[in-house]
């Protein structure tokens, strides 16, 4: 079966000491092997690995997996086109991750363990910083990953309790939030309002067109599977312009928006484009908030 483990280091010397013997193990096996972690970390591996870093795929994991939602695409992409036994090293949580990414990480290291749970051929390493990281995220590792450390996690949590943050309401839109309610006649305003809200927003325009993109789709998925109409808040804050999309629809798939559609498909596209177009998307029971940093 996949074997999903968590790494709890402490420190630059703690990390090389953790994760190099097992790099090194998989290339003396053979295996094809993806490591991303932040770039500090990736000189510092390359360095120890001399010559040997040649046979290892790095990725910068601040670009890779800025929205944590496309980094399940990225490990299957890589575990589809190597066959064989695969491994990888993913470090998604470091300090400096906003408190709404924190939980959409967790929420991230939880589904990989149902999107890979046929995949006997996958080793995935997830680094912890336990000398820069609380108490609190060191526990939700612990939850999250059947082994830590080697050996079997008595922490770990089975799988409906770890979809749980699925049925988590999400804190309050502000007050002073925009508020539009749409229907099928009216999506051309979903996009009027926020294309305005991004301008006043200060987003550059590549940027103001991706979120327009992105919502656009999410208004329309409520048309199709949400009851035919939905309710869209527009907010800001000191980091980002916030988006929400709200309806009566339920979305029963936990991995919606992480796997890509095939071309012939015609349903779960607006939630793998979102996410592909903003830098946070979080879904829950009847709304989906769309993220776009300032």
């Amino acid at each position: 079966m996949f074997r999903h483990e968590a790494l709890l280091y402490r420190g630059s010397d703690g990390f090389l000491a953790g994760s190099l013997p097992y790099i090194r193990a998989g290339l003396a096996a053979d295996e094809a092997i993806l490591v991303a972690v932040d770039a500090g970390k990736i000189r510092s591996l390359r360095g120890a690995l001399g010559t040997d870093a040649d046979r290892v795929q790095f990725a910068d994991m601040a670009v890779v997996g800025h929205n944590p939602a496309r980094l399940i695409p990225a490990w299957r992409k890589f575990a589809d086109a190597n066959p064989g036994p695969v491994r990888g090293v993913g470090e998604p949580i470091w300090p400096g991750r906003s408190e709404t990414e924190l939980v959409e990480c967790q929420l991230h290291e939880a589904l990989l363990n149902v999107a890979f749970a046929d995949r006997s051929d996958f080793r995935l390493l997830c680094p912890y910083d336990t000398g820069s990281l609380n108490g609190t995220v060191i526990h939700e590792a612990c939850c999250s990953h059947p082994h830590v450390d080697g050996g079997p996690s008595h922490a770990f949590r089975d799988a409906e309790r770890l979809l749980a943050p699925f049925d988590s309401p999400l804190p309050p839109p502000p007050a002073t939030a925009r508020i539009l309610g749409f229907e099928l006649d009216t999506l051309v305003e979903v996009r009027r309002l926020v294309e305005h809200s991004a301008r006043r927003a200060g987003l550059p325009v590549d940027r103001e067109q991706d979120l327009v993109l992105a919502v656009g789709e999410l208004a329309a998925n409520s048309i199709r599977h949400g009851g035919g109409r939905g309710i869209l808040r527009v907010w800001r804050t000191d980091g980002a312009l916030i988006c929400e999309v709200r309806d009566r629809g339920r979305i029963a798939d936990p991995l919606a928006g992480r796997v890509k559609p095939e071309i012939e498909q015609l349903d779960g596209r607006g939630l793998w484009m979102a996410n592909a177009a903003c830098d946070l998307i979080q879904i829950r029971a009847g709304a989906v908030r769309a993220y776009m940093t300032l």
